[in-house]
Parts: C-alpha cells; structure tokens; sequence
C-alpha cells in the first residue's frame, strides 16, 4: 500500500520533533483539475510548512484554507488599472519533433538565445516548429542543453523509471540531511536573518512564506537577471538587492551579509556556487551558523544532477506530462494544471528551514538539507494516477485578502494566504516590486 503524501513528507522532516499541533483543514471540497492527485500534494506541502511554523512559535491552532492553498499554487495578484506582463516568452513551449515532442524554456534571454543558435532559426514560433520537427527529441534535447540552455525531451512514466536520471532521483530523499556544525538560534521566526539566493519559483515560495510570519528576506539577485512574469509572486515580503558575484566588491558584501544570516536558502545547481568560491566549507566557514537549505531541477546524483531545469521541463522528462496527454485523450502534453513542482517543493522547503530552526534551538546541531523539483515529481506520482478531477469553481471577491497591496508596478488585491496561526495570517513587511531596488545590507 503506497504511503500517504502527509506520511512521506512526515519521514522526510524527520521522527524527531514532529509538530504537536494538528493542522485544521477548511474548504475540503475544493481539488484542482489533474489525472495525479496535485490537490492532495497542495495540501500535503502547505500543511507540513504550517505545522512546522506552529511547532517553532508556539502557536495553540493552526487552519488551513483548502481552496485558498490551492490559489497559492498559481498567481495570485489581482492588479487594479495595470496588467501583469505574461508568464511565457513568445518562443517557450512544447514542439513536435520528428519522434515525439519536446519543451523549450525560453524565458530568460541567454536561454531564448541558445535555443535559437542551435536551432537556427527566426524567433518566431512557425520557424522554431519547423526547424524541431528535423530533429530526433532526444538530440535536440542534448544540443540545447550541452550549449547551455534549458530544454526536455517528453518520456513516459515507465521511460523515466527506467532512464538512469529517473533511477538516480528514485534513490535521492525526499529531504536529504546533514549536520553542517553547530550553533544557536531564537525561539522565534520574528527578525530571523533570512538570505534568499534563490530565482523561480521554489525558493522564492519557501521564503514569501517565512518572510509574512517574521523573518527578514533579503533577495540577491545578479545583474543580469530579469523574469518580470513572476516577479509579482516572487518578491512579496522581501528587500531585493543586486550583487554581482564576481566582482571583488560585491563579494566583499556578499560574505558579510552571509556572516550574519541565520538562514540561506539557495537555488544553484550541483557546483555552480563552488565555482564561484563558495563551496561547502567555504560557506560553514563564513557563517558556521547558519541553516542552509537548496534545491535543484533534477536531483543530487545521477548524470543529470548538474543540469538546469524548471518545473515544466521537469514534468515533460519525469512522465507527467506524457501521462496526462494520454489521459485526457489529447494529442499534445498535458502538464499539471500549476506548476505543482515548484509550489509544493518550496513548501518543503520552507518546513524544512523551520523544523531546522527548532533543532537548532533544541540541541545546537546546525542543518543543511536538500531537495529537487525532480525527487518532488516522485512523490506526486506514488499518489497514483486516475481520472481528471474537477477544477475549481471560479475566483470570488471573498477569495480577495482584505486591503490593497501597493506594489511596485500599481496597487493590486491578492488571494488570501491559506494558512493562519491563532487566527492570524502572514504580514508582509514589503510589498511586491522590481528586482535590485534596495541596498545590499540588513
């Protein structure tokens, strides 16, 4: 009998100090639409992070919102009198190639640009459809990644069971642990030092969280990076600064502001921080006690460990979107109706930034953990695989959380946040807003 998602995520956070307040669940029938129970996964991951949130403030109840965290699997800004710019560049999407299909990442610039080169095409998507339909999937997959873009050529499930990434994400934890040293920590998350090295969407998820329940996130961002589709969803609650790592000054900032953090929350792939003279012992040496928690596309082993992804490439190589294509009957992939992937990986995450701040507290061991958007695509398959279930019925003003949030491109009305501690929800300090707009200290 497959173990539940509460009873997976449960073993993953460890026996030890499980949260003894029960998370109280309204609006039980609401599911999203989706052949894999991603409803359940939603809660599942919400729940976890809540509990953990209750655990480490002493909260006496904890609620949970059903419809409303299914809300916060997708956008949840409603501007007033300016429009959000689009999630998806012109180009990204899945293509037919000559033995099946493949996805194409294409929103940041350096992505678009290395698919393109490969492809040799116009940026347009009938060139792009016709220069991939000359390619085996599998080829073009290689081509696009070995140059240094973003791309997934479409399996099945049994495809990716039996590929040896598939395999290798199969063995990895769902959160892998490990004790980095030890130190102290607050019983609180009020003024926790959090350092957020993170871009979309997982990361920024697990850290909007802590940051509406007290603790201080400060964003760092290179230069270079820009993805003003998410930016709405994944700067609410933080200060955001720019740092530039590979300039002697910024690095200078970046080691202190790392020496006084009490958390980093990172999103390199396998090595990337390492090459820029950040390593492991690099990082406890600079602030031994910090709790570290990151994550990555494709898992910490096997021959894809260090390859970039997102969510929507992860569901065409892990079988997801293959399935659904061929349950809803469809003739091209059918993804998650969210990218279910990254919200709930960032909820795990989340919980596992909290309950390493209770251990922390409890016994002075300091903890790193690890997890990936892949090994996540694992755990929402184990639920099986069955029937389309109904959506959700349609947005409502009594959806809206009370108040207008002043953002930085226009005031907007946002979903209420599902979770609420002793009838209390999250208060975030700073509206959402542009990337680099603040100074690059606490």
């Amino acid at each position: 009998m497959p173990q539940t998602f509460e009873h997976q995520i449960a073993e993953a956070l460890g026996p030890d100090m499980t949260p003894g307040v029960p998370v109280q669940e309204a609006e039980e029938g609401a599911t999203l639409a989706s052949c894999f129970n991603v409803t359940g996964l939603a809660v599942a991951s919400v729940a976890a992070a809540a509990g953990e949130l209750a655990a480490l403030t002493g909260a006496a109840e904890v609620t949970l919102n059903r419809r409303h965290a299914l809300q916060w699997f997708d956008m949840t800004l409603r501007p007033e009198g300016w429009a959000l710019p689009g999630t998806w560049d012109a180009v990204a999407g899945d293509y037919r190639a000559a033995d099946g299909w493949i996805r194409l990442h294409t929103n940041a610039p350096h992505h678009r640009a290395v698919a393109l080169s490969v492809l040799g095409c116009a940026p347009d998507r009938a060139a792009v459809a016709e220069a991939v339909s000359g390619w085996q999937r599998e080829a073009l997959e290689a081509a696009v990644v070995d140059a240094g873009g973003c791309a997934a050529a479409m399996h099945t499930l049994e495809g990716w069971a039996a590929h040896p990434q598939g395999q290798a994400v199969a063995r990895d934890p769902l959160i892998g642990w490990e004790v980095k040293g030890e130190g102290t920590g607050a019983a609180t998350l009020a003024g926790v030092k959090v350092l957020d090295l993170t871009r979309v969407l997982a990361g920024p998820v697990a850290t909007r969280m802590l940051a509406g329940f007290g603790a201080e996130v400060l964003r760092i961002d290179p230069p270079d990076w820009n993805e003003p589709g998410v930016e709405p969803e994944v700067t609410l609650g933080k200060r955001r600064a720019g740092l530039d790592l590979r300039v002697a000054a910024d690095r200078t900032v970046f080691e202190g502001l790392l020496s006084e953090a009490d958390v980093l929350v990172h999103g390199y792939r396998p090595g990337a921080l390492a090459g820029l003279g950040y390593d492991a012992g690099a990082r406890a040496r600079l602030a031994p006690q910090a709790v570290e928690v990151t994550l990555d596309a494709y898992g910490w082993q096997g021959p894809w460990a260090g390859r970039r992804g997102f969510d929507s490439l992860v569901q065409m190589s892990s079988g997801i979107a293959a399935e659904g294509m061929h349950r809803a009957g469809a003739e091209k992939p059918v993804p998650l109706p969210v990218q279910a992937l990254d919200h709930a990986t960032g909820y795990l995450m989340a919980a596992a930034v909290l309950r390493a701040l209770r251990v922390r507290l409890a016994s002075g061991r300091v903890m790193a953990a690890r997890l990936s958007l892949a090994r996540t695509s694992a755990l929402l398959v184990s639920g099986g695989v069955g029937a389309f279930s109904a959506g959700l019925a349609a947005e409502t003003a009594a959806d809206l959380a009370p108040g207008t949030e002043a953002t930085g491109w226009g005031p907007a009305r946002r979903v209420a946040f599902p979770v609420r501690l002793d009838g209390e929800g999250p208060r975030w300090r700073h509206p959402a807003g542009p990337l680099r707009c603040d100074p690059a200290r606490w």
